[in-house]
């Protein structure tokens, strides 16, 4: 049996995760559970699924934690520290999906555990790229990608070596806003932003998505996990979401990878790699589909994207300040206290506002998190004054 640990088990990528375990109780054991907040749904899950450990991020719903889970035999823990214990607790796969930096130490601890990390949650490599890499080297750990984009240019590699790679394509869908004006854009609201057309995914993906920040944040994965130059890694909009990324070979061949706009798939490939599942994904109908489309992305329109390619361009910390910088933002604005529009412009305020020294540990990279989100604090306050 395949131990693994599921970090956000709350969320959808975490739920999606468990739903693919629960179709295949014989081949995975559950080592450590964790959420956010989400007593009452780590609690269920822990007991559902058998748990050897259930922890909390916040350390004050400790106590409702363990109440919630008396009499059973899992263990409970909160807090930040209980996190990384969980992340050392024997795992052979753990899945990395707790939204923001806030699952920045945890996936360390699981990478430097030497086991298989599939990485859902992006901020972690786009804020410690460098090191994360570092640590799975050193370590011998595995590292899967599965973002869908990431996990397709995985499939399309297999055999293949990255100096054999001319060009590597992620498409996204445009989100919801694909066809809007910037005038139009200015009245766009929370409820409308989490409604993306293909995926099912958290508010806060779901806004990146309609900023375009999400795919932003795939290309600088996508520099840490294939690194053949930022120049050769493009984003082509690709409205169906059929073809997740592609790969273009020095021979000038070109592999896609298809499928249903479904995360379980992916995730499938990740839990099972090196082997295959099955999942109860809906099968591919390409003559019901019948026309896939493509165009460039405006980075007008869309300025997300330039701020995301001149991030890994400077490299540092630079990404992790456009990163701690957009989470405020999109929180602010998912509570309708900045406009769409207003989460692009104050991340560029403070990507441009200052610099900081290349980080050299996990500890360097949360202080430019830290200092960017304090940063990013003071724009909004003069900006909604």
């Amino acid at each position: 049996m395949r131990k693994v640990s599921i970090f956000g088990a709350t969320g959808s990528v975490g739920m999606s995760t468990l739903d693919l375990i629960r179709r295949e109780p014989d081949a995975y054991e559950v080592v450590a559970l964790t959420a956010h907040s989400d007593v009452e749904g780590l609690a269920r899950l822990a007991r559902e699924c058998g748990a050897a450990m259930a922890v909390i991020g916040r350390e004050e719903l400790y106590e409702p934690l363990r109440q919630a889970l008396a009499g059973s035999p899992v263990r409970t823990m909160a807090g930040e520290e209980a996190l990384v214990e969980a992340a050392q607790a024997g795992a052979d796969w753990s899945m990395a999906a707790i939204v923001g930096c806030a699952g920045l130490r945890p996936t360390m601890a699981a990478l430097r555990a030497g086991g298989t990390v599939a990485l859902a949650n992006k901020e972690s490599l786009v804020s410690a790229g460098l090191l994360m890499m570092d640590a799975a080297r050193a370590s011998g750990a595995t590292l899967l990608p599965v973002d869908s984009e990431h996990n397709a240019i995985f499939q399309c590699l297999a055999g293949s070596g990255l100096d054999e790679v001319a060009r590597i394509t992620l498409t996204a869908s445009g989100g919801p806003f694909r066809t809007f004006t910037r005038d139009r854009m200015r009245a766009i609201t929370p409820a409308q932003a989490v409604a993306h057309p293909n995926w099912s995914m958290g508010a806060k993906i779901s806004v990146d998505s309609a900023t375009m920040m999400n795919k932003g944040l795939e290309l600088i994965e996508a520099a840490h996990l294939f690194p053949i130059g930022t120049d050769r890694i493009e984003i082509l909009v690709h409205p169906q979401s059929v073809i997740h990324s592609m790969v273009e070979f020095r021979d000038r061949s070109t592999l896609a990878q298809l499928g249903s706009p479904d995360m379980r798939i992916p995730i499938a490939h990740a839990l099972a790699w090196p082997r295959r599942i099955a999942t109860p994904c809906q099968p591919l109908d390409l003559a019901r589909i019948g026309r896939l489309d493509f165009e460039a992305p405006d980075e007008d329109r869309f300025p997300a994207l330039r701020l995301a390619r001149q991030a890994v361009r400077a490299d540092g910390a630079v990404p992790a300040i456009l990163n701690a910088a957009n989470e405020v933002a999109v929180a602010a604005f998912l509570e309708g206290a900045i406009g769409f529009l207003d989460i692009a412009a104050i991340v560029e305020d403070v990507v441009n506002r200052y610099s900081v020294a290349v980080p050299r540990g996990i500890d360097d990279v949360l202080a430019a998190d830290a200092e960017a989100r304090a940063v990013a604090r003071q724009v909004m306050e003069r900006l909604t004054v």
